[in-house]
Parts: C-alpha cells; structure tokens; sequence
C-alpha cells in the first residue's frame, strides 16, 4: 500500500495547474514487532554465553572473569527479560530467558541456605580479613572489630607504612603483639598480625602483593598455618591472577589445618576459584548461607563477593560476617573457625 505526500505546485499551463505528487512507501506490516523481538534476543544472548562459561568452567578473558562475578545479578536480568517476553507474547525468548534464570539460580541460590557444620571440640579460631585500599581503610574501625570479635588473627592487604603506623596508633598491637608484615606503596603490601606467637612461613609462590603466610601457636601444641591472600587483580593481569592463585597451598592431613584469608579477586562464580575449594577448603561464607553478600565494589557495579575466608575442610564454621569498612572498597570479612580436639 502507498501513501500520497502533499501535492507540490510546479506551474501553470492554458489555466490547468499541474503538480506533483511524491509517493512514499507505506511501512511494512510487522516491522515493528521484528525490532521488538530483535532487542529482547539481543539482549538475552550475552546472559546465555555467560551462562554457558559458568556451566563449562571457564573463566575466559579479562571482560569475561569480570562478568561471571555478576552472575548472581544474571539471574535477575534474565528473569526481567523473560517476564517481558511473555508479556510482549516473545514465546521463544521468554523460554530460553527463564531456562536460564532456572539455571542461574540452581548454581546461586545453595549459597544462601547453611551447610551443617561437624560437632568438634577443639579451640576456635577468630579470623579478620581487610583490604585497606592502599592503606586508606578507617585504622580505628579496623581495631574495633578486633576488639569487638576477640580476633585471633587479622590478615591485612594493600598495606602501607603508613597505614602501620595509623595502625599502631589506635591501638592495634596492644592487642595482636605479633606480627608478619611487608608493608608497600599503595596495593602490594600485606601483612599477619595475630594474639599469638607466629613463624614465618613459605606457603605461596612469588607474588607482586606479598601473600605472606605464618605458623600461629595457640598454645597445648596446636597451631594452624595461615596466609594472606590477595593475588593480581585479574583486570590488570589476567596470568599473574591464575598463577598467583594456583600457588596458593593446599590443605590436607600432611599439614597442619590451614586458613587462607583476604582479598582473592574472585568469587565461587570463577572456576578458579572453585578448582581452589577442591584442595582440602571450604569458603566460611558458603558454608553458613552468607555467600551472596557482596563484599566489593568500585561504586558502579554492584557488591560481589571476592573477599573470603577459605578453611582447612576438617574444621567446622561457627560465624560469618561481613563488616563495613570505611575509607576502603572493600568490606573485612570475619569468620569463627571450630578446629578439631585432639
């Protein structure tokens, strides 16, 4: 079908007007419903990929580990775009939208239901997490959740001179007296400050953010080894993130329980992470229902979890909590860990 312009005049011949007509094509039936549907597909095949790099295992490129720590925030997306769908009659797209937002939740939703913990009945240990965001976290925040929580030991990244000194003022090694620490400029320090005597250890390899690790003596012969962790942030070096990562110890009954705390720039949606959990830990937050807590955020995207407490699996989890930190994008993480009797 065509429609008519308006006539346009073009001159005047023995007293008959001639004109002109323009004729535009009239739109097609059912243009409009292709873009509508050609958005909603567009929109949905960026979850699905993200969905299949989970379900595989893969953690990809740089753009892709960032994205796989949205995942939890994929399933909501998903579920918008497939109840749009099936309220613009999109049949095919509302199915492959929920389809997803079911298999999202399968892999998201055990973090918020608690695992049941070992009844055992050896000493607990109280364990502190913070990023200081290259040594700007609040000093005295940070000793008053020591104070507040009995923290045993306190793993400490992007540690600065300067933040140890702050530290020192408000307090901090009047009640954690020992100490491992590499401070450095900005994010590369890290450091173990704990209520009990510590031996410096080698559990990590090499690491531009330190990673330092320590023997802790509890007293009646029972000690627990510990690292701070916090390997390359995988935005700035995808390779240094896995190998940093890969280096980390693994617990089993050849050693001493061990406890790997602090900042991993990861979450339990990047299969480095979870290859990480097969070596003899499990995460204090999975294990009590808190993992969907963010922990990080750079004021644009949403919180993600990346920083954590990873325990020897042969303790049991009595605590989890996330705590706000002011002056830092991180928020500390402290968990109660239950070690077996003797």
């Amino acid at each position: 079908m065509e429609t008519a312009a308006p006539a346009r005049l073009i001159g005047i011949l023995d007293g008959m007007v001639i004109e002109e007509r323009a004729v535009r094509p009239a739109a097609r039936p059912g243009t409009g419903r292709k873009l509508v549907s050609g958005l909603l597909i567009g929109a949905v095949v960026p979850f699905a990929v993200l969905t299949g790099l989970r379900l595989v295992g893969y953690d990809g490129n740089t753009y892709t580990i960032a994205a796989l720590a949205l995942t939890p925030y994929a399933g909501i997306a998903t579920l918008v775009l497939g109840v749009l769908a099936l309220g613009l009659r999109r049949w095919w797209t509302a199915v492959v939208a929920l389809v997803l937002t079911c298999t999202i939740a399968s892999m998201v939703l055990p973090r918020a239901f608690a695992n049941e913990q070992k009844a055992l009945d050896g000493k607990h240990v109280r364990v502190l997490a913070s990023n200081m965001l290259g040594g700007q976290a609040d000093p005295a925040r940070i000793v008053g959740y020591v104070k507040d929580h009995q923290v045993d030991v306190l793993s400490l990244t992007e540690l600065t001179p300067e933040a140890i000194t702050a530290l020192d003022r408000a307090g901090l090694f009047q009640v954690l007296p020992y100490h491992v620490l590499h401070p450095a400029e900005w994010a590369s320090g890290s450091g173990l400050v704990s209520k009990y005597p510590l031996t410096p250890l080698k559990l990590s390899g090499d690491s531009d953010y330190k990673q330092p690790s320590a023997s802790v003596e509890l007293g009646d012969g029972v000690r627990v080894e510990v690292v701070a962790v916090h390997p390359s942030a995988p935005m700035w070096d995808r390779h240094e993130w896995v190998a940093e990562a890969k280096d980390l110890p693994y617990a089993d009954a050849e050693h001493d329980i061990r406890i790997l705390a602090g900042d991993f720039n990861a979450s339990l949606d990047h299969a480095l992470f979870r290859e990480l959990l097969t070596r003899g830990y499990v995460d204090a937050a999975d294990e009590l229902g808190k993992a969907l807590q963010g922990t990080w955020t750079n004021g644009i995207a949403p919180p993600v979890a990346i920083d954590h407490v990873l325990a020897d699996k042969r303790t049991a989890i009595a605590d989890f909590k996330v705590l706000e930190t002011p002056g830092s994008d991180h928020d500390a993480v402290y968990a109660e860990i239950v070690l077996p009797g003797k």
